[in-house]
């Protein structure tokens, strides 16, 4: 099974979103992680609320700080603007994700960032699942 570490700086809201996306999405077909360099202490709740709106549920779910035993799980790195505070390890795919950041923004501001983080997603699960 592949598996894939979603990475942003808050892990609040984009890497959550795409985490959520991903195991909905992958149907147990990828082991799936989502970490930040600097968790907040909480999910943003517009990135909640969006998710919830196309029937996934994030809002169990906690920021955390990535771990190598997460980067040792996975096969693919995908970072979100966390720049040189995301880990590299050798051997890893890594892809960059240039997405807005959703904190401190609305549910109008964020649908659109959610869709093409899904997008995103699905494009990313075809390669690899």
């Amino acid at each position: 099974m592949k598996g894939v570490l979603f990475l942003c700086i808050h892990n609040s809201g984009r890497s959550q979103m795409a985490a959520g996306f991903m195991r909905h999405l992958g149907a147990g077909r990828v082991t799936v992680f989502s970490a930040g360099s600097e968790p907040a202490n909480a999910i943003n709740p517009s990135a909640v609320a969006v998710m919830q709106e196309v029937g996934i549920d994030i809002a169990s779910a906690q920021p955390q700080l990535w771990t190598m035993e997460m980067l040792d799980a996975v096969d693919v790195v995908v970072t979100m603007g966390c720049g040189d505070a995301c880990p590299f390890l050798p051997g890893k795919k890594y892809v960059d994700w240039p997405l807005e950041d959703p904190a401190g923004q609305g549910v109008v501001n964020v649908r659109p960032i959610r869709d093409e983080i899904q997008r995103l997603v699905e494009d990313l699960l075809a390669q690899i699942a």
